[in-house]
């Protein structure tokens, strides 16, 4: 199956009543082993690469290992994706690529650091969308700011909850495919230090969205599970993870019943390639 924009694969979801995947890649191996679930699961899968990624593997070796995975697997619909595009230039340069989705980062500045304003954010966005739906590309945009740094981009620290009044205005005014916000997730490892509960993960803000906006794909960043097993294996052969909790399972469920569309997840794969190999170098010297 040839590429598909990220909008078929998601309104398909809606009518399924399911989410998406979309897992973040930087090499080869990566990718193999996401469409080998992708295979084994009969699952549609986004592949996303982000600025850093991106500059680490240089676009062109990235996009063909993306485009063998389409021909690999040609029963698996398959979206490749930019995660957080930090400028209407890099989404330009993505969507000249090829990518068949892109998403446009405005709620921070071009920096990938500083929080944007609301208008800001909008006529970035805007422009995006403008620009990618001429050649039938999907875009995410996302209201509200989210925690942590993912390859360089991020506020740090613990975001800003996103106001679902300010995200009804941003869909009109923007037009985008699919809308990321933030509830308290975070990128990286280390989410949450006990397991989180309604004090931090907001899903009471989501279910509102949802509410208000029922016909729009939501999307889920900082969704690692960051599964005890994982941790265990890396700590298991010379790793020193602290204690770390992700996003309860029941809890993306809960945002699938409501409207979420596109699940983020990037932490949860790095863990367990980092423990298969150290436990390969550590049993097989």
């Amino acid at each position: 199956m040839p590429l598909v924009s990220m909008r078929q694969l998601l309104d398909e979801a809606a009518k399924g009543g399911y989410g998406v995947g979309a897992f973040n890649v930087n090499n080869m191996e990566q990718i193999q082993a996401i469409m080998e679930a992708a295979r084994e699961t009969q699952s549609p899968v986004i592949i996303q690469a982000s600025r850093g990624a991106r500059a680490y593997s240089q676009d062109k070796y990235l996009f063909h290992l993306m485009l063998a995975a389409s021909e690999l697997y040609p029963e698996i619909p398959l979206v490749m994706h930019l995660d957080h595009g930090n400028s209407v230039e890099t989404c330009k340069s993505a969507i000249d690529l090829g990518f068949t989705s892109v998403m446009m980062d405005g709620s921070l500045q071009a920096d990938g650091k500083t929080p944007a304003t609301f208008d800001q954010n909008v006529e970035v966005t805007r422009q995006v969308v403008e620009l990618a739906h001429q050649k039938g590309v999907t875009v995410e945009g996302e209201i509200g700011v989210l925690g942590g740094v993912e390859d360089g981009h991020g506020a740090g620290g613990s975001g800003h909850v996103t106001d679902p009044a300010q995200a009804v205005e941003f869909v009109a005014k923007t037009g985008v495919d699919a809308l990321a916000i933030a509830i308290g997730t975070s990128h990286g490892a280390y989410k949450f230090s006990s397991k989180p509960d309604g004090s931090v993960l907001k899903m009471d803000v989501l279910i509102e969205i949802h509410k208000r906006l029922p016909g729009v794909h939501l999307v889920m960043h900082g969704s690692s599970s960051v599964p005890k097993d994982l941790q265990d294996v890396i700590n298991q052969y010379g790793g020193k993870l602290k204690p770390t909790w992700g996003v309860p399972v029941e809890e993306i469920q809960l945002g699938i019943r409501n409207g979420v569309r596109k699940i983020n997840v990037d932490t949860d794969s790095r863990l367990a390639i980092t423990g298969a190999i150290r436990k390969v170098f550590i049993e097989s010297p």
